[in-house]
């Protein structure tokens, strides 16, 4: 009887899980580390728990029957409780190119699939092994590869208009619950449904890391060249006459002569952050670690104090000299955290 649970509780859990780590390791940039894995994961667990709650209490408050719900009303449910995971993720700039994006959003859904697996054990201990097959490697991955998917267009279309907007991650929102209630639609035939998400989702994601990729190593090479040049001016004597240098003169007028002093130590520091940041991932795509040193953690201590001298009416007068778009923000969020 135990061994029995063991192999349903392996089967159910292990295709998802081996999944994630397969994802992790043909990122070649390394871009996500254990540890945030690990913690969205765990978010995952969570919105699995608060869903159950809510999938109750609109199920007793609407009087639709279970099968009813299941095929139509959860897939919105679930699909939204993970989305809010990714809306986090990427306000918060731990998202900056479609590989992670793809890691992050199966992560979440595999946190997903762990928690309602391990539920189900409860609910059916006597079930087949068949029912843990398709769990294993039909639902659970469909969990994971729904919000991936999700992510992945919701960032894409989110770098096309370069500003938060909600509307961009709506979309990936409806694509991902069809593809969820299209998925329950096939509740009468579990094996076509599993080899369905088998066929399409390691292929759909495949093609996403080689996009990711190329798109990673243009943006590499042209941010390096555009920093390096910004840096080179700033360290010439002729900054001043450079537009920029322009610029910053023009602030005079509005701002405080040691403010117009911090936008420009601001945007040196900046700009040196993000060719550190370049580096880093440059040195990690060729198989090198590249640890953060003492001088730069000074660097980022000095850049949040001049974030806070200068309040936010500096930070928005000195961001047009900045690269400031959703990947620039995200390199110096995995410069700082590590």
């Amino acid at each position: 009887m135990a061994a029995g649970i063991l192999i349903h509780t392996v089967v159910g859990l292990a295709p998802v899980l081996c999944f994630l780590a397969a994802l992790l390791y043909l990122d070649s940039y390394k871009l996500v580390s254990m540890r945030s894995v690990v913690a969205v994961v765990a978010c995952g667990l969570a919105v699995a728990g608060g869903c159950y709650f809510v999938n109750g209490l609109l199920l007793g408050w609407s009087g639709v029957e279970l099968g009813d719900y299941a095929r139509y009303a959860g897939p919105v449910v679930e699909e939204l409780g993970k989305a809010l995971v990714v809306v986090a993720l990427i306000r918060t700039h731990r998202i900056g190119f479609l590989v992670d994006a793809a890691i992050y959003g199966f992560a979440v859904g595999a946190g997903f699939a762990v928690l309602e697996n391990v539920w189900y054990q409860f609910v059916v201990p006597d079930a087949g092994l068949g029912l843990w097959i398709v769990r294993g490697f039909g639902t659970a991955i469909m969990h994971g590869g729904t919000t991936a998917i999700l992510a992945v267009t919701g960032l894409a279309l989110l770098e096309q208009r370069e500003r938060s907007d909600a509307a961009a991650l709506l979309p990936g929102y409806l694509l991902a619950v069809v593809l969820h209630a299209a998925y329950n639609q096939l509740v009468a035939s579990p094996r076509a449904a599993t080899l369905a998400v088998l066929l399409v989702l390691p292929a759909l994601l495949f093609w996403v890391f080689r996009r990711s990729e190329r798109s990673t190593a243009d943006w590499l090479g042209q941010g390096f060249d555009a920093d390096a040049a910004m840096l080179e001016t700033l360290n010439s004597g002729s900054f001043a006459d450079s537009p920029a240098g322009r610029y910053l003169q023009s602030l005079k007028r509005r701002f405080k002569g040691p403010i117009v002093a911090d936008l420009l130590c601001y945007l040196r520091l900046h700009t040196e952050l993000a060719l550190r940041a370049k580096g880093i991932l440059m040195m990690r795509e060729s198989g090198f670690d590249s640890p953060l040193d003492d001088q730069t953690r000074a660097k980022f201590d000095e850049v949040r104090y001049l974030e806070k001298s200068m309040g936010k009416t500096g930070l928005l007068a000195v961001r047009p000299l900045l690269r400031m778009s959703r990947k620039e923000m995200w390199q110096l969020y995995m410069l700082g955290s590590q």
